[in-house]
């Protein structure tokens, strides 16, 4: 049987390259995986690689974004939404609490979402945090 040994990356897809690599790098400031080749640049999450992707280079004809957010982990979702907020990322959710997590979703500047998460509650089976 196939057995599934982690997830390498999940693709970005953009109108605008160099726009992206500077909210991924920038705003966001996530590191840069030198070791990418430079026409698939990718950004490191610490467990999940971003490939930022131009969508023709995919063979696309036409772009759309992704709107099933990535949940970005952080360590307080409220302060890293102010420190977004005031590089001017428009949040298009309040920061909602799931009295499991804190949560706030976003968008990257090609309409993509993504979502500050930080989960508070232990797990029921055995009382743990991530």
């Amino acid at each position: 049987m196939m057995r599934v040994e982690r997830t390498d990356f999940a693709t970005v897809i953009t109108q605008d390259k160099e726009r992206s690599l500077r909210f991924y790098g920038e705003t966001l400031d996530l590191r840069r995986n030198d070791k990418a080749h430079p026409d698939w640049p990718e950004f490191e999450t610490g467990n999940l690689t971003l490939s930022i992707v131009h969508y023709e280079q995919i063979g696309r004809s036409e772009f759309a974004p992704n709107t099933a957010p990535i949940a970005l982990r952080v360590g307080d979702a409220h302060e890293a939404r102010t420190e977004l907020e005031q590089a001017g990322v428009e949040f298009l959710t309040e920061t909602y609490d799931s009295e499991v997590c804190h949560l706030a979703v976003f968008s990257d500047p090609d309409g993509n979402r993504l979502m500050l998460h930080r989960r508070y509650a232990p797990y029921a089976a055995d009382g743990s945090t991530p």
